[in-house]
This record gives structure tokens, C-alpha cells and sequence, in this order.
């Protein structure tokens, strides 16, 4: 005999209950995941902290406070008040390596929010969204590396370049620059953002000085065309942002995208770029206004302490580029 399975008028079929009960579960882990990412994690500002061995032998130890992609707004209050928390690590160097406004209105709040910061020593380069505000985009061109950029209005990254300077910053955009900090001798070099096509590295082209006891390289995007620029006129360290650390990362895989031609085991953090180089990228501190969310990549700002490199025999590297003596310790400030 045939076994039919019989529908009564305002009842539903077991399967059916079961499909139901899994669409309304996912549907309630999705709401739950969003709700975090968009309001719990892209607030929770953590501070990381790295020692890497980039100066040369005999030299001191240098505090380094890597700061990228605030991302800023006016009202983004919170941000602000744990960005004017950063002065109290007492860095010896600020690295800032752009992406600070997403706002027209937005200089006031970067410059009051880094307040003191501005009074250390420090060097800047900027990104796109310091030049163009932010624009709405589908989410899926991010995993197409080369698709057609629409930017937004234009934003004041003349007036935030003006107060940088007058406080003291130096601009490292397509120059040379070489100080002293903490008793040790700097040369730096940056380029313009290589995300907008902007950089011309040419215009920095050479070995730095080798009387250096730091020879350091500034972009905002980590393009690999730069990094292997740096790293053939022989840069100690290079240091970048833009990729946010990929923002929305899973578990156990990390970063869906970079955003760049960076390979995501790099998307954040140190790693080694070729035989001498290293690299180092702030996964940011903010988001874009139109994607305010992050998951399993907290916002963050790096301290970063430098120590003499040992002799380079005796350098080892993981498989994926990291430096295996390179140390790695989050906390929250």
C-alpha cells in the first residue's frame, strides 16, 4: 500500500516547520552578528602592541605609536576621547598613515581628538579618504581588486596638512625627511596614496642614508609594486594602513579581502617583506559611514617598539613572511 503524506486544511508539514525554524534561527543569528559588529566591536578600540627588531646594532630602543584610518566624523565622541587616551602611552614617534577624515566638517575632530600627540614628533602621509569622502558601494567589489573607484566629494586635506604641519608633523608625502628621535637618527621617505594611482615613487628613489640608524618608508595602501621599491633601496620598515585588517574576518580563516594586492596573512600587523624588510599595518581605527561594522577585527592603534636587529644570519621567517621574533600582545587601553 502507498503511504501518502496528507496535508490538513491550516496545518503545516514537519519539513515545512523545520525549514521555518531554520530560516528564523538564521535570520536571528545574522540580526544578532550585525547588531555586534555595528555596535559592540567597531567601538571596542583596542590597543596592540609590537616589538620588532628594525634598528640597527649598538642603537636604543625607540616607542613607535602607529595610528591609520580613523575614519573620522564629528560626532564619533567615543572615538574621540579614546583617541586623546593615546598621548598617556608616551610614544617617541607618532606614525600617521592616513585615512583620517570621512567628513567635510571632520578636521576639528582629528586635530582636538590627537591633541598633545601633535606636540611629539611625528610623520604623515595621507589616503583617499583624506582627498574624497567616502561614497556607498556594493560590498562584492571589494573582492575584485581592480574595480572602477567613484569617489565622493571633495575633502580638506589641505587644512588637515596645515594643522599637522604648524604643530610640527612632517609630511613625508613624495619626500626625504631625516630627524633625530629619542637618540636615534631617522630617514624616512613616503609616496601618495598608491589605492588612488597617486604615488610616484620615483621621486624618492635611491638608498637612504646609511648613516641611519632607521631607515623608514610611509604609504598609506600596502601595494606590493611600493613595498618592493622600499625594500630594494634597502628600508628597514615600512609602514601602512587602509587595509582596516580585512574588517570582517571569520574564525580560524581570518580576512576575506585586503583591499590591495597585499596577500591576506599580511593583512595586519608585522611580517616580513623580503630578506631585510619589514612590514608593518594598522588594521585602523575606524570604518567607512557607509560600512559600519566590524567582526572578529577590532578597531586598534599599535604601539610599536623598536629594538636593534640581530645579526641577519641568524633571521628566521615562517612560511606565510612573519617574523617569528617579532612579538605580538592586544590589550584594551
Amino acid at each position: 500500500m502507498l503511504l501518502r503524506h496528507v496535508t490538513y486544511p491550516g496545518a503545516m508539514p514537519a519539513y515545512s516547520n523545520n525549514i521555518a525554524r531554520a530560516v528564523t534561527g538564521a535570520a536571528g543569528a545574522a540580526a544578532l552578528g550585525i547588531g555586534y559588529a555595528t555596535l559592540i566591536e567597531r567601538n571596542a578600540f583596542t590597543l596592540r602592541e609590537a616589538t620588532m627588531p628594525v634598528l640597527a646594532p649598538g642603537t636604543g630602543t625607540l616607542r613607535v605609536l602607529h595610528i591609520s584610518d580613523l575614519h573620522m566624523t564629528p560626532a564619533q565622541r567615543l572615538k574621540q576621547h579614546w583617541l586623546r587616551e593615546l598621548d598617556d602611552l608616551d610614544p617617541d614617534l607618532v606614525i600617521n598613515t592616513g585615512d583620517n577624515l570621512s567628513h567635510p566638517r571632520a578636521v576639528p575632530a582629528v586635530v582636538q581628538s590627537l591633541g598633545p600627540l601633535l606636540s611629539r614628533p611625528g610623520l604623515f602621509v595621507f589616503g583617499s579618504n583624506d582627498y574624497f569622502g567616502p561614497v556607498a558601494k556594493n560590498p562584492l567589489k571589494y573582492f575584485k581588486t581592480n574595480h572602477k573607484r567613484v569617489h565622493g566629494e571633495p575633502l580638506p586635506w589641505r587644512d588637515l596638512r596645515a594643522a599637522f604641519t604648524e604643530r610640527g608633523w612632517l609630511d613625508t608625502t613624495h619626500v626625504r625627511r631625516e630627524l633625530e628621535v629619542a637618540g636615534v637618527r631617522i630617514a624616512a621617505a613616503g609616496v601618495d596614496d598608491p589605492h588612488l594611482q597617486r604615488d610616484r615613487y620615483d621621486t624618492i628613489a635611491g638608498t637612504p642614508n646609511r648613516n641611519a640608524q632607521l631607515r623608514l618608508g610611509l604609504t598609506h595602501s600596502p601595494e606590493p609594486r611600493v613595498l618592493d621599491r622600499f625594500a630594494e633601496d634597502g628600508y628597514d620598515l615600512v609602514m601602512a594602513g587602509h587595509t582596516h585588517g580585512g574588517q570582517l574576518c571569520l574564525p580560524l580563516f581570518g580576512a576575506l579581502v585586503t583591499n590591495c594586492g597585499l596577500d591576506r596573512s599580511r593583512v595586519k600587523g608585522p611580517s616580513n617583506w623580503g630578506a631585510h624588510t619589514k612590514l608593518h599595518v594598522s588594521a585602523g581605527i575606524g570604518t567607512s559611514p557607509w560600512a559600519p561594522a566590524r567582526f572578529c577585527c577590532r578597531p586598534e592603534a599599535t604601539l610599536l617598539t623598536l629594538v636593534p636587529a640581530p645579526p641577519r644570519a641568524t633571521q628566521d621567517a615562517t612560511e606565510d613572511g612573519r617574523a617569528e621574533s617579532d612579538i605580538v600582545v592586544q590589550r584594551t587601553v
